[in-house]
């Protein structure tokens, strides 16, 4: 049975004994016998804040929502916010509250998801100021050996691409942590309570693991396994399915023809997927309200699939198939787009590139980052 560092916290309680403890989390932070992180860290140590990433630590917020500061109505503990408008960093006020800080979240192996960035920000921000920082590690979903996708490229750093990881890039948050404070030469005093049972060969199903889901977007583990292709169409006027009931899991627009669009998709038999034709009108988000036509992916053999690939040759298709797609323009001025962001790099926009030759660069660049990030393995 694999078990997640939280459940391995109080046979590993010297780091925490006797402090005042702060606790970056979510609703993921939970047991195997589905205790929370919260409620094992109020009525064993000395619990004396909380730090809410996007969504809440609570979980009760949308994508992209800022959260203000206040107190857990369950345990008292005053909650300060590391998703606000004018900054995601620790301030000298939140670091004062505490003595040593703990990070538990679930991730799902993806370089756009922003929790990562919370807990580098931390761990940086901890490091600065001496304050000793322990992960409670978890699973990645997605396994722990394979690699998609570009690296991250100076100059496009942002909350959805923060430090130089390939998309889908093998590690567990534990690892990453020790990657990043290795390279970054933070020095931090960093502790990571490790997974028990876990091999790296390892998606979620074969865990035993009940699937909590990390935020509303991600409800399903299938979710997880498209998104590193899926996500890149919010930086598109393609609807990445937002507002239904199958987020990352369908794509489409008013301007789509859905038969035509899996028709063309189903004829590439990319390996482990197939494509729907589907319609449907989102209630949030790009087009809510409107008929959109377009395509549901279904994974069809969760070891053949590689969803970068599948995203992309999606991605592109629909700009030669329809002159009406396009990228999105910078959130604000001065800004790059938003498809420069999730990519890291600006390659998706040049002239006359295609899907084909975009993942025979990247393909080149997994190779450089799995070579790299095999020094920071925790587990074998």
């Amino acid at each position: 049975m694999v078990l997640n560092g939280v459940d391995m916290l109080l046979n590993d309680r010297h780091k925490l004994e006797g402090k005042r403890v702060g606790l970056i989390t979510t609703p993921t932070g939970l047991t195997t016998d589905f205790r929370s992180t919260i409620s094992i860290l109020h009525e064993n140590f000395n619990l004396a804040a909380m730090f809410s990433p996007e969504h809440g630590v609570r979980g009760d917020l949308d994508a992209g929502a800022l959260v203000d500061t206040y107190e857990d109505p369950y345990t008292g503990v005053k909650v300060f916010s590391l998703y606000r408008k004018d900054s995601k960093r620790l301030t000298a006020e939140m670091l004062d509250a505490v003595d040593v800080m703990v990070y538990d979240i679930q991730d799902v192996g993806v370089r756009y998801y922003t929790f990562i960035y919370t807990m580098l920000y931390a761990l940086e921000d901890c490091a600065k100021a001496g304050i000793p920082f322990v992960v409670l590690d978890r699973v990645n979903p997605l396994d722990g050996v394979t690699i998609e996708g570009n690296i991250l490229k100076q100059g496009f750093k942002s909350f959805v691409g923060n430090y130089e990881l390939a998309v889908r890039y093998g590690l567990t948050a534990g690892e990453i942590a020790t990657m990043a404070n290795d390279q970054m030469g933070w020095n931090a005093d960093l502790h990571v309570v490790p997974l028990s049972g876990w091999q790296r060969e390892m998606r979620f199903p074969q865990t035993g693991l009940t699937w909590v889901h990390p935020s509303l977007g991600m409800p399903r583990y299938e979710t997880a396994l498209l998104y590193p292709g899926t996500c890149l169409f919010e930086g598109t006027n393609c609807s990445e399915g937002r507002g239904t009931t199958f987020p990352f899991e369908m794509i489409g627009a008013p301007y789509i023809e859905a038969q035509q669009l899996a028709d063309v998709m189903n004829a590439k038999q990319l390996p482990g997927v197939r494509f729907r034709p589907v319609h449907f009108k989102p209630t949030v988000s790009k087009h809510a309200g409107e008929l959109c036509g377009g395509v549901q992916l279904y994974v069809t053999d969760e070891q053949l699939i590689r969803p970068l690939d599948v995203g992309v040759t999606l991605m592109f298709t629909i700009r030669d198939l329809y002159e009406q797609f396009s990228f999105l323009p910078p959130i604000k001025e001065g800004s790059r787009p938003f498809i420069d962001l999730l990519c890291g790099d600006n390659v998706y926009r040049q002239p006359n590139v295609t899907a084909a030759q975009l993942l025979e660069q990247f393909a080149e660049e997994s190779k450089q980052f799995a070579e790299l990030k095999k020094d920071y393995h925790i587990y074998k």
